[in-house]
This record gives C-alpha cells, sequence and structure tokens, in this order.
C-alpha cells in the first residue's frame, strides 16, 4: 500500500497572504490525520514564506503520524531539524526567487553540502530522504551516501502530456527500479494532482507520495459551501 504524505505549507501560505493565525497549518495537520495521511510534511523556508518556526516547533508536539521535515542544506535550518527531531529529513533544492522547488537535488557537484547536512541528520537519529530527478547517476550516488530513501521528482511528468507524460513516465518507472535495486525505499512528489496521480502511484515498489497543492486546493472549493453556509447562519439574527 502506497503511503500519502499531506504537505500542508500552502495552508501556512494562505494565512501568510495577510500575516494573521487562520488558517492554522496545524489545524490542517489534525484533519488531514482524520483523512487518513501517514505523513505530514512542511518545508520549513529559509525566507519563511509559509510554515514559520512557531509551526514546526508545535507540529512536533501534536502530530501522532509521522513527520517529515523538508529542509534545504542552509546550516541555520538543517541545525532547526536536527532540533525538531522529524522522523524523516528530505533535503531539497531552494532558490529564493523559485515559486515552487524547481528541480532535485545536483549531489554530484561535490562541493560537501549535502554530504554535511546527511551527517549532521543522521547523527540525530533522523532518516534521511533526497529529493531527485529520475537520473541513474543521481540515484546511485544518493545510495553511496548512505540515506534511506530518495523521492523522486515527478514536475517534469506533471507538466507533459500525451505521449511527453508516457515518457516521463517510462523514466520514473526506470528510476524506481535502479532505486530499489540499490535497497533505497522509492518516494516521490511535486505536481501530482486527483487527474495524474494513479500512473504515479502504480509505479512498483512506490512507497511514499507526497502531495500538497492539489490537495489543498481541492479542500479550498469541497469545503467552500458548508463554510459560506455557516457564516450565513451566523448573521440572520433577529432585528430589533
Amino acid at each position: 500500500m502506497v503511503e500519502l504524505g499531506v504537505n500542508i505549507d500552502h495552508v501556512a501560505t494562505i494565512r501568510q497572504a495577510r500575516r494573521t493565525v487562520e488558517p492554522d497549518p496545524v489545524a490542517a495537520a489534525y484533519f488531514a490525520e482524520l483523512g487518513g495521511a501517514d505523513t505530514i510534511t512542511v518545508h520549513l523556508r529559509e525566507d519563511r514564506r509559509h510554515i514559520q518556526d512557531r509551526d514546526v516547533r508545535i507540529l512536533k508536539e501534536t502530530v501522532h503520524i509521522k513527520l517529515n521535515f523538508e529542509l534545504s542544506c542552509a546550516p541555520e535550518i538543517v541545525d532547526i531539524c536536527c532540533a525538531t527531531h522529524p522522523r524523516q529529513a528530505t533535503l531539497v533544492p531552494e532558490r529564493r526567487e523559485e515559486v515552487t522547488t524547481e528541480g532535485g537535488l545536483n549531489l554530484l557537484r561535490g562541493d560537501g553540502v549535502v554530504e554535511q547536512a546527511i551527517e549532521k541528520l543522521r547523527d540525530q537519529g533522523i532518516e534521511v530522504s533526497l529529493f531527485i530527478d529520475p537520473d541513474r547517476e543521481q540515484i546511485e550516488k544518493a545510495e553511496a551516501l548512505g540515506v534511506h530513501a530518495i523521492e523522486l521528482h515527478t514536475g517534469q511528468y506533471a507538466l507533459a502530456r500525451g505521449a511527453d507524460q508516457r515518457r516521463e513516465l517510462d523514466r520514473l518507472t526506470q528510476a524506481g527500479v535502479i532505486a530499489t535495486d540499490l535497497g533505497l525505499r522509492l518516494h516521490a512528489g511535486h505536481g501530482l494532482t486527483y487527474q495524474n496521480v494513479i500512473p504515479i502511484a502504480s509505479i512498483p515498489n512506490m512507497f511514499e507520495l507526497n502531495i500538497g497543492h492539489s490537495i489543498v486546493s481541492r479542500a479550498v472549493l469541497v469545503g467552500f459551501q458548508a463554510a459560506v453556509a455557516e457564516m450565513k447562519r451566523l448573521i440572520q439574527v433577529p432585528r430589533a
């Protein structure tokens, strides 16, 4: 059975648009658990554009399922992750100007930054996953680094259509075979929606999918009627 990691970042995105207290991503995590999520995923970005440090601290105390902490290799963020001690940390690339993560880590650049982050996280007993493109060299390097899992970047698959999407699916499937043959746990995520997720979930040995934006988007709409009806009831006060 494929496990579902629910990324609650975009609940915080809505909150931060007004710098207020709602909607609360901690509450979203609670309802995600009720909905059957296996993992709660949060990405504490260096610019704090959505999830805040306080969110991470409270989630650590309140989430009863696996907490997956997405992070860059920035030393400050790695230190926060080590102090939080989630069950899993997923290292991802990060650029300040990007709207969302644009691709996988480059494990072949040889500057030692990823290796240092992995070492610090593993020293704290935190399982480490690496967000990478479905490329043989990247997967083999991940295995050499001794991590427990990789998360395949599905962004190109999500953007493609027709024959191009089938080719991207084949690429992901082949990457999955390489990863599992090397003993790596297979995760995937980015751009997955209610319309395109089934083929990814069907990849042999797929263990975990991390999905955020599509779930939050659906929740905004399917819950809107009930929210409006409740407000309408509240304002129907008797007039003097």
